[in-house]
């Protein structure tokens, strides 16, 4: 991704981080909204807990998702017309707040109590995926009908018998 700006995933060293950079450019852009606000803590040893204060709004007000590991929570209420307000302190508005998520980070639960929205997260921890690699083979292979052959062979005392042998 190259939009005239040097970041650390520019190096040729980082491949397939592509994704990694959007995210970060969509959490600056994302950043200044304060509202609402929120808490962040850790209720167990792989257990996280979101807390969002929306006051105000009921369960068919709010709609939490997770798209490619961000977590969206939207908050949309309902202008009420028929009600007139000698003042009006309490705005019905909408929000949308965002967190990403690391790999193996799952929502697990969502409620609404007292006018806070909890996210129960969980750090699910993954098999180890390490597996080897097989090596294949250069022309040497089409050439021996399929069998391999070292790329280098060190035969000290043998080296002349050898190719002797083949030529004959």
């Amino acid at each position: 991704m190259n939009t005239g700006r040097l970041t650390l995933f520019d190096s040729p060293l980082f491949l397939g981080f592509d994704e990694i950079e959007k995210t970060f450019d969509r959490l600056r852009k994302s950043g200044g909204e304060g509202y609402p606000p929120y808490n962040i803590e850790q209720v167990g040893d792989s257990n996280l807990r979101i807390t969002l204060a929306v006051a105000g709004f009921s369960m068919d007000d709010l709609d939490i998702e997770v798209e490619n590991n961000q977590l969206i929570i939207r908050g949309r209420q309902a202008d009420e017309d028929d009600r007139i307000y000698l003042h009006r302190g309490i705005a019905a508005r909408q929000f949308q707040r965002s967190f990403v998520l690391a790999d193996g980070i799952e929502v697990r639960d969502a409620m609404l109590d007292k006018g806070l929205l909890h996210i129960d997260l969980e750090r699910v921890v993954p098999e180890s995926k390490a597996r080897k690699i097989h090596i294949k083979g250069d022309s040497a292979k089409s050439l021996n009908g399929g069998a391999s052959q070292k790329a280098i062979e060190v035969d000290k005392g043998e080296k002349s018998s050898k190719s002797d042998k083949k030529k004959s």
